[in-house]
């Protein structure tokens, strides 16, 4: 498990160095923004706004257009502040998992066999949330079939 784990966390990191890049606003939805007329469905808003020529004295939203509804929404919902809130989610699980792990080996130095029992139980659970999770990065270098959520972890 140690392996897909530091594994995972790299999935994570490249996500998180991807996600800091993007250099528009952190903040999107789907059209149309202060101007129906300049924006439909097929719009991804972006906020904060910005003036579109040194001349205005207002400012607008910037906008992203794009083929078909669907697609805008889908963009719209996977803004920057998403990724990072779902990649600190699951580095939390990371280190819960790791927590219940260290607990574990403590309660088997203390011979204490209802919270080894206990830690076991909860690393058990999260090492199945650490394989799905991971599953979602299996087209990436590196991804072991054998950590694949349906098998086994033996």
């Amino acid at each position: 498990m140690d392996e897909l784990i530091q594994w995972f966390g790299e999935q994570l990191d490249e996500d998180e160095r991807i996600t800091r890049a993007v250099r528009v606003p952190p903040d999107w939805h789907q059209g149309p923004g202060d101007d129906p007329e300049w924006a439909d469905a097929e719009m991804v808003c972006m906020w904060p706004p910005e003036f579109h020529t040194p001349y205005e004295r207002d400012r607008h939203w910037r906008g992203l257009s794009v083929e078909g509804a669907e697609l805008a929404e889908h963009i719209a919902a996977h803004d920057p502040r998403r990724v990072l809130r779902e990649i600190d989610a699951k580095r939390q699980t990371v280190a819960q998992c790791r927590a219940a792990e260290e607990c574990m080996d403590q309660a088997m130095r203390d011979n204490d066999m209802p919270s080894y029992q206990a830690a076991r139980a909860e690393a058990k659970a999260l090492h199945a949330v650490i394989r799905r999770d991971a599953a979602v990065y299996a087209d990436r270098p590196g991804y072991k079939e054998a950590w694949c959520p349906g098998i086994s972890a033996g």
